[in-house]
């Protein structure tokens, strides 16, 4: 009982209380920075944890049973998501390629390295792993993944990417809980990400791209 409290404790302070300190500004809203030193953290831990297969950080597991199935539902919700777009806010469809086309470029080349990996590293391997004594295995883990997922999103003070990241956070949940595969959780991230910068939502979730 006594681990779950404070497993709990760390829960609250990692996932809660540091994306509340960043909203409020108690912190400095370095976003970049934080996930990459935190990734960093979390990385070395898994990598010395006798019980965690360090194998999965780098391997595709069972990928290739998952990415056919995995990429129709991403099209089928991509295609959605581009025509709420077209229809919605029509000023927005691919105004960072048109605008700034270098930039665009530049995001699609780093963002999975930079974000993606570290994202799916600390939301989905670390969690997964840390957390499965206070959620269970089940759909508590899955829906306390993509909640944490999405909460942290907060620190761009706008309810579209907090939304969009607790369905995505799902999705890429149900990624690797169902293949075991961390690289593949990524993928399915990336493809999200870079299609969300494409069709100019980027803005939502990074201020830097804003025009």
């Amino acid at each position: 009982m006594r681990h779950l409290v404070l497993l709990a404790l760390e829960f609250v302070a990692i996932f809660i209380a540091v994306p509340v300190l960043i909203y409020y500004r108690r912190i400095p809203n370095l976003p970049i920075p934080y996930l990459l030193l935190g990734a960093l953290a979390v990385f070395f831990l898994l990598k010395h944890d006798p019980t965690f297969d360090s194998q999965q950080l780098f391997a595709w597991g069972n990928a290739r049973a998952y990415l056919v199935p995995m990429l129709l539902r991403d099209a089928v919700c991509l295609l959605l998501l581009g025509l709420a777009v077209r229809f919605l806010a029509p000023d927005l469809l691919f105004s960072l390629i048109k605008k700034a086309p270098a930039l665009w470029v530049l995001v699609m080349l780093l963002y999975p390295l930079l974000s993606v990996y570290p994202q799916e590293l600390l939301y989905r391997a670390f969690f997964f792993h840390r957390y499965a004594p206070l959620f269970g295995n089940g759909w508590g883990l899955l829906l306390a993944s993509a909640l944490a997922f999405g909460f942290v999103h907060i620190i761009f003070r706008n309810n579209l990417a907090v939304a969009l990241c607790v369905v995505g956070g799902l999705l890429f949940a149900l990624t690797y809980q169902r293949s075991g595969s961390l690289l593949l959780a990524c993928l399915d991230h990336a493809i999200f990400g870079n299609f969300l910068f494409t069709i100019g939502l980027g803005q939502f979730f990074y201020h830097g791209t804003r025009l």
